[in-house]
């Protein structure tokens, strides 16, 4: 059986980039939806005993996709931090730090670069889905979208970095400013985390 899991920061600290509404609906609600729905699914399903990564490489249908949200959400919610909290070193952490800076720079020129892509990647991924920063088995960084619930496992890669565009992400504070919620975003990315997927 899967369970919720908690957020690491409080209903209001991703404010005003995320308000404490949306985060209770995305989290509380749509989430939680998802973890229900999955663990009524499992019952003689043949993937009662494999953990959450491994249903979304192997299931498809309904199980698939309530396997996939949970694990997309999963890495979306703890991916962040509250607006300037600072990183394990005292400083806000506003850019990608160490392994993960250097294979950012190499790969896309510079940072900035990087998040234009991305953030076009995100603005233009048609209906719901999400736009993901990778990195397969050598260390090279990827962007994709994944539609639906879509994650780049099901590739063979490793997800590092994600952003939801399905609108119950964003609707209630931006209504269909899709870019705008995209941008405002990187002001809460929690790069120590970042590089932790990255490097482990």
């Amino acid at each position: 059986m899967f369970t919720l899991i908690s957020l690491p920061y409080a209903p209001d600290a991703l404010e005003p980039v995320i308000s404490a509404q949306t985060l209770g609906f995305h989290h509380g609600k749509h989430l939680q939806g998802y973890v229900n729905n999955l663990n009524a699914a499992l019952p003689g399903s043949g993937f009662e005993d494999l953990e959450l990564e491994e249903i979304v490489r192997k299931a498809s249908g309904g199980i698939f996709n309530n396997a996939g949200q949970i694990l997309n959400h999963n890495l979306y919610f703890t991916q962040f931090r509250a607006p300037g909290q600072a990183g394990g070193d005292g400083k806000a952490d506003a850019a990608p730090v160490g392994t993960l800076a250097a294979q950012i720079t190499k790969q896309f020129g510079s940072f900035e670069a990087f998040q234009a892509e991305f953030a076009a990647k995100g603005a233009g991924l048609f209906g719901s889905g999400w736009v993901w920063l990778s990195a397969d088995d050598k260390g090279e960084l990827v962007i994709t979208q994944e539609p639906g619930a879509g994650n780049p496992v099901t590739k063979g890669l490793r997800p590092l970095l994600t952003f939801d565009v399905w609108e119950h992400a964003y609707y209630l504070d931006y209504q269909n400013r899709r870019p705008d919620h995209l941008k405002a975003l990187w002001s809460i990315v929690n790069w120590e985390e970042i590089e932790r997927r990255y490097t482990r």
